[in-house]
């Protein structure tokens, strides 16, 4: 690897471990994303340094959350892997997955939370300050679905946006009379 790709792959790496990955997983990928081309498990394993039964495990990983792809060439019995190659997509794939795996059964347990009756004033509190959460949570996870259906121009459009947003909303509050606006405190 060029020292360019190497401190990719090795800072890659480092932030996966903060992602919820381990470190082999997002050297793996790092290393798929920048490279042109296929490469086979031996390959991978070649150019980090790492076991064959690292990248192995670490490449159903990778699969498991849609980030790679495995193809084969005609003649050849290797498996062959790359990245998904539109960053929109691999954003997309990433926050979908990261939805199955921690949203929803947040959700599931707010609601069950919710259901139970509290007969606490303690319970009380506490399903109170839960179905604030559950609303957040709901309100965030339909907006995400909202955001899915956005075209890559229109997300990146909408990210552009930035502090514009909440600006415009300002306005409309103010126009609307729905009470001072935090700006304005």
């Amino acid at each position: 690897m060029t020292p360019l790709v190497q401190s990719f792959v090795s800072h890659f790496g480092e932030m996966g471990s903060r992602w919820g990955i381990n470190r082999t997983v997002g050297q793996i990928y790092a290393l798929l994303f920048v490279t042109e081309q296929q490469l086979h498990a031996d390959d991978i394993g070649e150019k980090l340094g790492i076991s064959r039964s690292n990248v192995s495990i670490g490449l159903k990983e990778l699969q498991s959350w849609g980030l790679v792809r495995m193809s084969r060439i005609p003649g050849d019995r290797r498996e062959y892997f790359t990245s998904l190659g539109d960053v929109w997509e691999i954003f997309r794939v990433v926050a979908a997955e990261r939805r199955r795996r921690e949203v929803a059964p947040t959700l599931s347990v707010l609601r069950e939370s919710l259901l139970v009756k509290a007969k606490t004033p303690e319970d009380m509190f506490a399903q109170q300050r839960m179905g604030e959460m559950h609303e957040l949570v709901d309100l965030a996870n339909n907006w995400f679905d909202d955001l899915q259906r956005l075209s890559p121009e229109s997300l990146a459009q909408l990210m552009k946006m930035g502090a514009k947003v909440q600006r415009l909303l300002t306005v409309k509050d103010r126009l609307l009379g729905n009470g001072k606006a935090k700006d304005d405190v």
